[in-house]
């Protein structure tokens, strides 16, 4: 069994956490790969508005994509977690754009995220 420490901002009144050792992020107890050899990635549902987009606004997403993935949301939840990259307490997502746009239409409070931690020079890199 892994230990590790969860550093969250204050900003964060509530969320789910759970740790996972299979490699698309499911939950535990799902059908994955159980072999051994490290630990999974930390998976963490955060409210969806503390997630900045930073670019959002340079990229459209297909609407029948999002209307597919909201209809599948709906009947079996989000099977594969947003990748989101934290840097000094704030969450800036970069890829799932339509899955996010998904959750939003569908109202949902929460999104499942893969947690990278990143520094300030991190994320200049992802704006470039």
């Amino acid at each position: 069994m892994a230990n590790f420490v969860l550093q969250v901002p204050n900003t964060l009144k509530s969320f789910t956490l759970f740790a996972s050792y299979n490699p698309n992020g499911a939950p535990p107890g799902g059908s994955g790969s159980s072999s051994g050899g490290g630990g999974g990635p930390v998976i963490l549902e955060i409210p969806i508005d503390k997630i900045r987009r930073p670019l959002m606004r340079t990229r459209a997403n297909d609407p029948n994509k999002v209307k597919e993935l909201m209809d599948s949301i709906k009947e079996i939840g989000l099977q594969v977690p947003i990748d989101v990259l934290e840097v000094d307490g704030v969450f800036y997502g970069f890829s799932g754009c339509h899955r996010y746009e998904a959750h939003q239409r569908l109202g949902l409070p929460t999104i499942r995220c893969k947690i990278r931690r990143g520094t300030k020079e991190t994320l200049r890199h992802h704006l470039r």
